[in-house]
């Protein structure tokens, strides 16, 4: 598996006139040993994309859900993505989990996200909020960047690298939050992401965190159980 990049001092990637994926098929199942949810395999022109669905019936709105460079469905802190995608479905919100063809390859995994972004949109899900961690905090900046589908971004402990699209985010609302104690990306990544970004824009440190946000748990839940439904209502 690939190493989780460091945060600062890197060019960014080059932009490239050739990127597009197209859904083919989709495929239903059972999740992953251990999940919950609906297991899901996105067939598509560039190879297949799995993912976990957290289907509320007759939802109108969705979030989906990227780890770090070496991919995977947990996310930041023990189990908080599945925790989530769980509460969301008492306020009839789908949820879409994850993972990456290429882990730690960057446009390939701007290209997931927005396959998966697609994807709710044909379950009817209208305004839909991504969430990154590590890794996957440029993810999600990344493609919200390029793509007018996205209507809120949430970046987890991000990197700088492949964040630099991070002011055409706006008028769409960002959310950073990070751990000041993170030994993996210091905090002064979402610092700087923070001021490169347009308004709305929200910035949270939590004191003593780590880079997986484990110390923090259930602050950050309940901030991403507030600010999410928020911004999905605020966009609907």
């Amino acid at each position: 598996m690939p190493p989780e990049p460091s945060g600062q001092g890197q060019p960014q990637p080059p932009a490239s006139a050739e990127l597009s994926m197209r859904i083919e098929d989709i495929v239903t199942g059972p999740p992953p040993q251990g999940d919950v949810g609906e297991g899901l395999l996105f067939r598509t022109s560039r190879g297949d994309l799995n993912g976990i669905l957290h289907r509320a019936p007759g939802a109108t709105q969705g979030v989906v859900w990227v780890c770090g460079a070496r991919g995977g469905f947990g996310g930041p802190g023990p189990g908080i993505y599945e925790h989530m995608a769980e509460e969301f479905l008492s306020r009839n919100i789908t949820s879409l989990r994850l993972d990456y063809r290429q882990p730690g390859q960057l446009q390939e995994c701007v290209l997931d996200l927005l396959t998966g972004v697609t994807g709710l949109k044909g379950l009817g899900c209208g305004p839909v909020v991504v969430v990154g961690h590590s890794f996957g905090g440029a993810v999600v900046i990344a493609a919200a960047a390029g793509s007018p589908q996205i209507s809120g971004v949430v970046s987890l402990s991000p990197q700088t690298y492949g964040a630099n699209g991070a002011p055409r985010i706006a008028p769409r609302p960002l959310l950073l939050v990070h751990g000041k104690a993170d030994t993996r990306l210091p905090y002064s990544c979402a610092v700087q992401i923070h001021q490169m970004a347009q308004e709305p824009k929200k910035l949270v440190l939590y004191d003593g965190a780590e880079h997986r946000l484990g110390e923090c748990r259930e602050e950050l839940q309940d901030l991403l159980g507030e600010w999410i439904p928020e911004t999905l209502s605020s966009a609907a």
